[in-house]
């Protein structure tokens, strides 16, 4: 299996893109190794859910390109496009995954800022005199 599998993952404002070959567990994210760009430990976690769920550790070398949103959300949009990668590689990973919630794109967005607030809800400070 030497093809490289390509899939995207969203999260927020966060857009990842990863190329998943077989491997010995090396991921570069950014041209940076993933425990330097993810440095604590939750945010590695969430981004090896999906190999511990399906029990691939170590199996495939990823090159990941993920932009915009902040960490957490750059994570959970990492984990979701690996996901997605090992759902092509074997159908049987499908099950597993989707009992865990890792192959649903997570709908929720900040709202926007409405005129006449300070925030999308928050009223500006109310004053009696």
């Amino acid at each position: 299996m030497a093809e490289i599998i390509n899939t995207i993952g969203r999260r927020k404002t966060s857009v990842a893109r990863i190329y998943m070959s077989a491997g010995s567990g090396n991921i570069v994210v950014n041209n940076k190794d993933f425990k330097e760009y993810f440095p604590t430990d939750v945010l590695q976690i969430i981004v090896n859910q999906p190999f511990a769920v399906t029990e691939q550790e170590g199996n495939f070398d990823l090159k990941i390109n993920v932009n915009g949103g902040g960490v957490a959300g750059q994570a959970e949009a990492v984990r979701l496009a690996i996901s997605r990668a090992l759902c092509e590689i074997d159908a049987e990973n499908r099950p597993p995954l989707k009992a865990e919630g890792f192959l649903t794109r997570d709908p929720r967005m900040v709202e926007r800022k409405k005129y006449g607030r300070r925030k999308a809800r928050r009223r500006f400070q109310f004053s009696k005199r």
